[in-house]
């Protein structure tokens, strides 16, 4: 089911896992079952990102093969791949997700996020916003994960850090919680799956 770009109003959690997918490969898939799994989430939506503001244009694959790519691992209910953010016309994660509240009243999202992007969040285009008014759960990356928990964002989010059962426990109101999910590191990178590709 194409999930309707103008919103609805049904009560779910949703986890949001933004990317380039450039592909879409069983790592993206892993991060959205275990997250799923912990969150106790509805749905977890493989947002494709049309054109990430932080990564270099070249090499990246045209929009619709990304998606294709992002389709091709998702079972289409509890796990959903979404070109919503290109119908938004939105660039910048901090813009996504304030049209998402707006037109997901009822819905409880949790922004989805590898401990690399952690480790970067302060140089994202409103972060303050983001990590304010969405809670986010952060998943092991190989070789980010001790540096971004003792990075600037984690230091500077201390106090708001939850156990990832708690993390959507009672009313949303006040600064948005976050956690860490702990869950087994995979391996799989879509340069590798690019080089592969090129090398075949």
């Amino acid at each position: 089911m194409t999930l309707n770009p103008w919103g609805d109003r049904r009560r779910r959690r949703i986890g949001l896992l933004g990317g380039s997918f450039n592909p879409a490969h069983a790592g993206h898939l892993h991060v959205a079952r275990c997250v799923r799994r912990a969150l106790r989430l509805d749905e977890v939506w493989l947002m494709v990102s049309p054109g990430n503001p932080l990564k270099p244009a070249r090499g990246m694959a045209p929009f619709r093969e990304r998606l294709a790519s992002a389709r091709r691992i998702a079972d289409g209910r509890q796990i959903r791949a979404t070109g919503i953010e290109a119908a938004l016309g939105t660039r910048y994660s901090v813009d996504t997700l304030r049209q998402l509240r707006r037109r997901f009243p009822r819905a409880r999202f949790v922004f989805v996020i590898g401990a690399d992007n952690l480790w970067q969040l302060p140089r994202w285009q409103g972060w303050r916003d983001i990590v304010a008014h969405t809670p986010i759960a952060v998943l092991p990356r190989p070789g980010w994960t001790r540096p971004a928990l003792a990075g600037q964002a984690a230091h500077l989010l201390a106090r708001h850090r939850r156990r990832p059962g708690a993390l959507l426990a009672g009313p949303a109101h006040g600064h948005a919680p976050w956690c860490f999910v702990p869950a087994a590191e995979h391996a799989a990178s879509a340069t590798a799956i690019r080089a592969a590709m090129q090398a075949g």
